[in-house]
Order: C-alpha cells, then structure tokens, then sequence
C-alpha cells in the first residue's frame, strides 16, 4: 500500500487554558477522519484554524486583520476556519467580513469540526449544544501533564463578562468521563493534572441527559473521586470563584497531599460597591476572610488573582480599595488589565465610563506595587528547597518544570530529567521564575 501523507495543520490559539484544551480536542478529532501532523509554517499548511478569546476588546479586533495576513500567504487550496469564543458571538459576520474563511466554530461546538470542515462557509456556534457527555479523541501537547475539563459554560451573570453569551450555560461533565480521561493520561506518562472550568467549584449543580444518578455532588467530592487515580501524584484547578470557597472545599485544599498548594482567586476588585456593580456576589471583607483563611491553614500556599481597573465608575477610593487587597494578601500572580467594554455585556452599557488616561494610571500603579511585592516575595526564596515536577526542555542544556506552589523553577539538566519529582535547592531568584540545583 503507498505511503499516507498527511496533512499540515497550523493553528493558533489564544486566550485561556480552556481554549489550550479545546485546540488539543480539535486536532484529535481532525485526526479521527484524516491523518494531520501540527506545522510552524502558515504557508504549507493544508489547514488553518485561529482558536479565539473574546474575553477583551483588543485580540478581536485583530482578529480580521490576521484572516487577511492567514488569506494571503496560505497555500492554493489550504482552508481557514475561525473558531472559539469570537466565532461564537460573531457567527456569520465573520465570514461576511472575512469570505476567506471557510468555516465558523463556536466555544460549544468543537467536536463538530469535521462536519464543518466539508461544508463551505458553514456556521455551527449554537452555545446550547451539549458536549458534556462526549468522549473526545486523544491527543495532548505534552505527555507529561494533562489539561481536562470539568464543567463547560458559565451560569454567572458578571456584568463584565461575555462568556456566558459564548460557551452557554454551565454543564457539568460526567465523574466517570473525567477519571477515565485522567487515567489514560496518567498510563501515557502524565503525574500532574490541571482541571479546567470557568467556575471549577461549581462542578455538580447541573449534568447533562447522558449522565449517571451517582454523579459526585459538588466539586470538593470531585476532587476525592480523581485524588483515588493511581499513579497521579499532582491535582491543579482554575479557577475557583470566591463566593463558592467554602469551609469543606478549603479544608480539602489544605489536607489531600495530591492537591498542589497553588490557587487562584479572582479579585476583579477590591470596592465592594464595585463588586456589587460587577454582581460578583461577594464583599471586600469576604474576599480577605476566605484568603485569611487559605493563609492559615497552609502557609506556604501561593495565591493569584485576576484584577480589572477602571470599572465604570470606579474612583479613586474605589481604585484604593483594590490596592489595599493587594497590601493585605500580597499576591503571587496577578493578571491584571483596564477594562474593556464587550458586546452583549450589562457594563458596555453604563454611562460612567472611566477615562482611558485614568484607568492606564491606576493599572501602573497596581502593577508597579505588585512588582514590589514580587521582589520581595520571590527574593526570600533563595536557599529553600522545592519538590520540581520537570515537564519542559529548554536551550542552553536547561530544564523547567513547577514546585508544588506553582513557581517556575530552572536547573542545569537534560530529558533524563523530564517526568521526574525532585527536590531543588534555589540559588537564584527573579520577578517570574526561580533558578536551583537538584539535590
């Protein structure tokens, strides 16, 4: 029999690590039907597909400008598909902007692509469709980590937030489906899972048609469930939404020796009467008790957060509140941006709309303090000693991989490294990452 050529696919994917897993299941239902092996080079690829976020204003409206960079440079006969959170709330206007591309995507729909990809110029973005009970193909970036979903969708109404009107109402995906994906994972050399999930602590409030009477019944059972996996030695979760960190949930958190010491709390911000305008459904003051909380049970546990400046009408003493959080929990990580009005969205709305000058001013002042704190924090690393899951082989004869709080940590070393748990002495530190020396 001749030899199968495969095929070239380029992809590019943006945004969160959810929209990392939704690309891992594109290519492996792609290669359910055809055979395709991944290409740097736009220009020999026999498909091209952009993943996008529409979580703010800026990679959508670059968005038609790549299609038409994507256009030009493709190969004769090479088509382009949009797909993810853009292609949900755009839907056909992208291909009325864009005719180039030959098919549309939505958030909800992945395990369509092969139906599209034959049918020219189709639009599949329905944000009820349900694929929580679907077992997706097998395909993963690395071997060494596995990113699994939990739930899909998002059930909150934040007034900032466009996800709701791009991935649907949250579903909860079967126990079963998830601990055998994990399994598989772990027997193809996975120790370390993260699971994904807009809300991840909502996990149980709602399941689809196809799931079991014995589903777990809310996201701390979940975790006990996969904790039971064999072989699997470290569980990571994003992100958990502050109103639902309850007593049980965080006692977990502190005591099961397979959930890694990192998490991350979504601040957004530190006013309550902003929080309140945001229907983030918690205060100030319950923000600082649940991370109080997380600090006391487990010192030494990293916590992130995600902040908006410039809220419609946030002022001054709003923006000083947000700053007082920031001196009161000291951060880890901090991913933090100017607002940015999204269609669809209850804010894009509001009439009091901040300055864009103001709220850039505000954001450096956030980020300059936080790279203070930073300093600090990462400087008083030196010399301690980290438990190091290498996962990734970098140049110069390095290697890189987590401590069990989530730091990126470097050494001296080579692939007999990658997939091993080892303790590592630090002896350099720096804003973002951690030199060491196995020991």
């Amino acid at each position: 029999m001749p030899e199968i050529t495969p095929k070239k696919l380029f992809i590019e994917t943006l945004g969160c690590a959810m929209n990392q897993r939704d690309s891992e299941h594109m290519i492996a239902e792609l290669n359910r039907e055809d055979t395709y092996e991944l290409t740097d080079h736009l220009n020999e690829a026999d498909l091209i597909l952009i993943n996008t976020c529409s979580v703010r204003e800026k990679p959508v409206s670059k968005l038609f400008s790549e299609i038409g960079i994507f256009n030009k440079h493709r190969k004769e006969g090479a088509k382009i598909g949009v797909c993810g959170c853009t292609a949900s709330h755009l839907g056909d206007e992208v291909i009325r902007r864009a005719p180039s591309v030959d098919f549309v995507l939505g958030a909800r729909n992945v395990s369509r692509i092969n139906e599209v990809l034959h049918r020219p110029h189709a639009v599949e973005v329905d944000i009820d469709y349900d694929e929580s009970t679907y077992a997706f193909g097998e395909y993963r970036n690395t071997p060494l980590k596995a990113m699994v979903n939990i739930t899909i969708g998002c059930d909150k109404s934040c007034t900032y937030c466009i996800v709701p009107h791009t991935r649907g109402e949250e579903i909860s995906i079967p126990h079963a489906l998830i601990v055998r994906e994990i399994t598989k994972a772990v027997r193809n050399g996975a120790r370390e899972v993260m699971l994904l999930g807009q809300n991840v602590n909502g996990y149980g409030r709602r399941f689809g048609a196809g799931a079991g009477e014995d589903e777990p019944r809310d996201f701390t059972e979940l975790l006990l469930v996969i904790s039971r996996i064999d072989g699997l030695e470290r569980i990571r979760f994003q992100s958990p939404h502050p109103l639902h960190m309850d007593d049980a949930f965080l006692h977990e958190f502190a005591t099961n020796p397979k959930i890694c010491k990192q998490i991350h709390v979504p601040l957004q911000s530190g006013s309550t009467r902003i929080l309140r305008a945001m229907k983030r459904g918690y205060t100030q003051e319950n923000f600082l008790e649940r991370c109080a909380k997380i600090r006391q049970l487990v010192p030494e546990a990293t916590i992130s957060t995600d902040v908006i400046v410039g809220f419609p009408g946030e002022s001054e003493e709003d923006f000083e509140a947000t700053m007082e959080v920031l001196e009161a929990v000291r951060f880890d990580q901090m991913f933090s941006f100017k607002y940015s009005p999204r269609p669809l969205t209850e804010a894009a709305e509001f009439t009091t709309q901040v300055e864009d000058a103001v709220a850039g001013e505000r954001l450096r002042r956030l980020q300059a303090r936080h790279n203070e704190i930073l300093d600090e924090v990462m400087g008083a690393q030196m010399g301690r000693v980290h438990r190091v899951y290498f996962d990734e082989l970098k140049s110069g004869g390095r290697i890189a991989g987590r401590a069990d709080d989530g730091k990126l940590v470097f050494v001296e070393g080579s692939e007999e490294l990658l997939g091993q748990i080892r303790d590592v002495e630090i002896t350099r530190t720096s804003r973002a990452a951690l030199d060491g020396r196995v020991v």
